[in-house]
């Protein structure tokens, strides 16, 4: 067992998992959740904080604190993308942005998709540090990617069981789907709504795929690849039907991919046609090894097995031949 949740994982997929879940972090104040910064002027009685802030705990949310955590998670996040100080910089950023969510769920939601990328950024700063393209294995990087792996699967597994437990059977042949629909789906999740029962089975399909999620650590490498690409597919179907991301769900789940083959960086200079001085000192990159020329081999002749041999020297230049 510490075997598997320790298996050696190159420098380099730490790296870019590192820096991915950073960059999303940023993004997520940006993009996903910017509506967080209307809670400052929510009336204080009605923060109903979690569990976590009432054990620690933590301050009723004012404009002046949501601004500070803000713009610190925001900076820390991009320079903690770029690797250094990854103990510092990720402790920090993993206790900011826990107290963002905080803040973001204590109004009467709890989002089960964070789950993931929380676990991500409590466990990233362990992995030390890891530079991209770096294809030395680490068994601490192995052990921070094996534990987010873990969450994401949990994720899946707890909501059928969630659903098992709060709806019953009836949530397998309920209108959940239906309603979904009628409050925020799209053109293409109408066409599939006259489908006559196509979405009870949907739900059936959606809560066995949950409770089965687990199966992919009993996966080989390769069909554990085929189910994280079904994992990524479904949610397309979500997004495409109910415009559900689960963005970061599916930030955490790149902790599957072999993310140390993605260099943009390097794509990049092969665009603009010529290599970087660090990357022509390493040599060829081990991605590279097929495009690298094999030297020919030069029989020797039995004959001349245990003589020495005689090497042609052209004359110098300048230098007069012969006695």
């Amino acid at each position: 067992m510490t075997s598997w949740l320790t298996e050696a994982v190159p420098r380099g997929r730490v790296a870019a998992f590192r820096t991915l879940i950073y960059l999303f972090v940023a993004a997520d104040l940006v993009v996903f959740t910017p509506w967080v910064r209307t809670r400052a002027s929510v009336p204080g009685e009605l923060y109903q904080p979690l569990l976590v802030g009432r054990i620690l705990p933590l301050p009723t949310p004012t404009p002046a604190l949501v601004a500070v955590i803000f713009w610190a998670l925001l900076l820390l996040a991009l320079l903690a993308a770029t690797g250094r100080a990854p103990r510092l910089l990720g402790w920090s950023v993993c206790a900011l942005y826990l107290e963002w969510m905080i803040i973001a769920m204590s109004y009467g939601k709890v989002d089960h998709d964070r789950f993931g990328l929380l676990v991500a950024l409590a466990v990233l700063p362990t992995a030390g540090r890891a530079r991209h393209g770096d294809t030395t294995r680490t068994e601490a990087g192995g052990w921070a990617l094996r534990v987010t792996q873990i969450a994401v699967i949990c994720t899946y597994f707890l909501a059928a069981w969630a659903k098992l437990r709060f709806g019953g059977l009836d949530w397998l042949t309920g209108s959940v789907l239906a309603r979904a629909i009628i409050r925020r789906g799209t053109d293409f999740a109408d066409l599939i709504a006259q489908v006559p029962y196509l979405l009870i089975v949907a739900q059936f399909g959606i809560v066995a795929f949950e409770l089965f999620s687990p199966v992919v650590f009993l996966l080989p490498a390769r069909w554990r690849g085929a189910m994280v690409g079904f994992f990524y597919s479904f949610h397309a179907v979500t997004i495409a039907t109910i415009t559900i991301s689960f963005a970061p769900h599916l930030a955490a789940m790149t902790s599957f991919l072999p993310l140390e083959r993605v260099r943009p960086l390097v794509w990049a200079r092969r665009l603009a046609g010529h290599r970087g001085p660090a990357e022509e000192d390493a040599g060829p990159h081990p991605d590279d090894v097929d495009t690298v020329p094999a030297q020919p081999s030069v029989a020797v002749p039995p004959s001349a097995a245990g003589r020495t041999p005689v090497v042609d020297q052209a004359p110098v230049v300048g230098r007069p031949v012969g006695p």
